[in-house]
């Protein structure tokens, strides 16, 4: 599975333990990623691991990312995530979410 971002799509919240991911097409032909989290010293490299493996996976390899984490765990982050990239590609209707557990990502 791969898709292009063709608007800007978003998950998540701002609330404890979640993580806002906003997905908007790039500039570029890479992924500029910009993180605000509370836990950025200990675990800033761990959720930028998970965001660009989980677009990675989705076949996305231009896309402008912005994710401000309140303490989001990887289940969390990789949800939300897939969740906003397939609302930046507008396939977000498209997808049986029950059988997401078996996606590859």
């Amino acid at each position: 599975m791969s898709f292009d971002i063709k608007q800007a799509g978003l998950a998540g919240t701002l609330e404890s333990s979640d993580i806002q991911v906003v997905i908007e097409p790039a500039t570029g032909q890479t992924i500029d990623l910009t993180l605000q989290s509370s836990v950025e010293k200990q675990f800033g490299r761990q959720i930028r691991k998970v965001i660009l493996e989980t677009l990675d996976s989705l076949g996305i390899t231009a896309a402008k990312v912005e994710a401000v984490d309140k303490g989001a765990l990887d289940c969390t982050i990789k949800a939300r995530v897939i969740a906003a990239a397939h609302r930046a590609n507008g396939t977000v209707d498209a997808i049986n979410w029950e059988e997401i557990e078996t996606w590859n990502v």
